[in-house]
């Protein structure tokens, strides 16, 4: 388990990727936790599932079943953000049909769902498969939340970077932005022989005139492209 762990933090911190984290944590559950598969399904910002990792064909096969026909342990920790046990899936013929179906075929015999869970969001579930009936030790199960624990860390945590990205980009070109407006300003005010505040209406009303953006309209002025 400890070796596990540095494994993980090792993914988070040298060239971080959140696939890599993901990959490598389904790769480590199914080990750890003597899972004969393991697969993850992760929701998207607007709350679509999509398989996302999987140990192997058969887990993730079983994975797209359940997200197709809506119904499943992975579907229902989910939505329900609590731990998803199926002892014996022959057992749950009435309940999900399709899964059964599927996870049979697959010779999948018992399932266990985690929620991967920030307090009250759920962002995805972890499923672990064996190919024998019973259920996970108290141990075992424990580790399985820590493990998904690990996972949600690692992806609310790329998600924020992401976003903080996005935000100094767009704080990158607000700045940028208003260097050419003014560099603009300077341009107009010399030619026209006008003052700053003149030369600036004299830019924003082309630009409103014009359907342009402004920014753009200062880009040209600047590069002597548009003499207005």
């Amino acid at each position: 388990m400890a070796a596990t762990f540095v494994t993980l933090a090792d993914t988070l911190v040298a060239g971080y990727d959140v696939v890599d984290l993901l990959d490598t944590l389904v790769n480590a559950s199914a080990e750890l936790l003597d899972a004969s598969a393991a697969g993850l399904i992760l929701a998207n910002e607007s709350g679509d599932l999509s398989v996302i990792a999987s140990t192997s064909e058969r887990s993730r096969l079983v994975e797209i079943m359940q997200l197709k026909f809506g119904q499943g342990p992975c579907v229902e920790c989910f939505g329900t953000g609590a731990v998803v046990t199926v002892p014996d899936v022959d057992d749950v013929k009435e309940r999900w049909p399709e899964f059964r179906v599927a996870a049979l075929e697959q010779g999948l015999h018992s399932v266990h769902a985690v929620p991967l869970r920030l307090r009250g969001t759920v962002i995805g579930a972890l499923t672990l498969f064996r190919n024998e009936t019973g259920v996970l030790t108290e141990e075992d199960m424990l580790a399985a939340r820590a493990l998904a624990d690990i996972a949600t860390i690692g992806i609310l945590h790329e998600r924020t970077l992401r976003e903080s990205d996005i935000a100094k980009q767009q704080l990158q070109h607000a700045l940028d932005s208003r260097v050419l407006i003014e560099q603009a300003k300077g341009v107009l005010a010399h030619i026209h022989n006008v003052d700053m505040d003149e030369a600036f209406r004299t830019l924003r009303d082309y630009a409103r005139n014009n359907g342009l953006l402004l920014r753009n309209v200062a880009e040209r002025v600047v590069n002597r492209s548009l003499v207005i």
